[in-house]
């Protein structure tokens, strides 16, 4: 009797652990929870935002955690027609947030099962939207604002699974790798072509430039040389002149100083050779100091 009184005693503590532990369930604070019975969510308490530990009635209530954070969704690479026929290989990523739990797990029930759908979504709107704008739109231009068009697209037809899309982004939008080659090639041509006019403009440049120094050099060289002349015939007129006036004082002393100089140039003492006879006039300060001949004796 006593051991059947301890065996039912232990047989209820552990009845009551399982009930107590099947009563208590924790919402971590990235978490939130859907309170359910048969289903549908609990009148008053379906939904649980709070973090920490919460009752329900055990066996009857079951409780489906879903993600409170900003979730990623990678899509994967896919070829969009721009609107200037242009094929382009666009990456893009999608981030959202479940606003409406009781929503999303009637319709997707799992992250996965949300992710799976909103890939479909995200690409056809990548298409839609890029499917309207041309090359350099999407490259350059108007990424922004076609990125907000893709976002609100995703918002319309993602508003049925209880999310939001909170940011929409195109990672690369290239063209596919046949083209890519192609375009390369015909910039590298390009490029080429512009160089090889760079260069002639400057060869051109570089003619004119050393043309008209050419050209400057010798006007200025001929200025100079004009100048330089005339100067030159200044001094000689005005050495001339002076000559001329000294020449005027005192022809005896000019003619001595002229002899004097010509003695000077033509008897160097570099072997100098004259054939000249002594009584010639070129002489004749040699025989008189005033340059005169002797006068001639009269005969007796």
């Amino acid at each position: 009797m006593k051991s059947a009184a301890i065996f039912a005693l232990i047989a209820g503590v552990v009845a009551f652990l399982i009930v107590s532990t099947a009563s208590l369930f924790t919402v971590q604070q990235t978490e939130q929870a859907l309170v359910l019975r048969f289903g549908e969510p609990v009148a008053g308490r379906g939904l649980v935002t709070d973090p920490g530990l919460h009752f329900k009635v055990p066996f009857i209530e079951n409780v489906v955690y879903l993600d409170n954070r900003i979730l990623d969704l990678e899509a994967p690479k896919q070829e969009v027609l721009a609107s200037d026929n242009t094929r382009i290989e666009v990456d893009s990523f999608l981030r959202y947030k479940i606003i409406d739990p009781l929503k999303f797990y009637q319709t997707v029930g799992s992250i996965e099962r949300a992710n799976s759908q909103l890939g479909f979504i995200l690409n056809s709107a990548v298409r839609r939207v890029l499917g309207e704008a041309n090359l350099t739109q999407i490259v350059r231009d108007d990424r922004a604002d076609l990125m907000l068009k893709i976002r609100n697209q995703v918002n319309q037809e993602g508003g049925r699974l209880g999310i939001v899309a909170v940011d929409v982004r195109i990672r690369r939008a290239d063209l596919p790798k046949q083209i890519s080659e192609k375009v390369f090639s015909r910039m590298q041509t390009e490029r080429a072509r512009e160089a090889a006019e760079y260069r002639a403009q400057g060869s051109e440049m570089a003619q004119k430039i050393t043309a008209k120094a050419d050209r400057d050099v010798v006007v200025l060289r001929g200025d100079a040389q004009r100048q330089a002349d005339q100067t030159r015939g200044e001094g000689d007129a005005e050495r001339n002149r002076i000559y001329a006036e000294a020449f005027g004082k005192d022809p005896d002393f000019f003619a001595f100083y002229r002899s004097m100089q010509a003695y000077e140039t033509g008897l160097k003492a570099s072997d100098t050779r004259m054939v000249i006879s002594p009584k010639s006039e070129f002489f004749r300060f040699f025989g008189a100091p005033n340059g005169r001949p002797a006068p001639v004796p009269a005969p007796q």
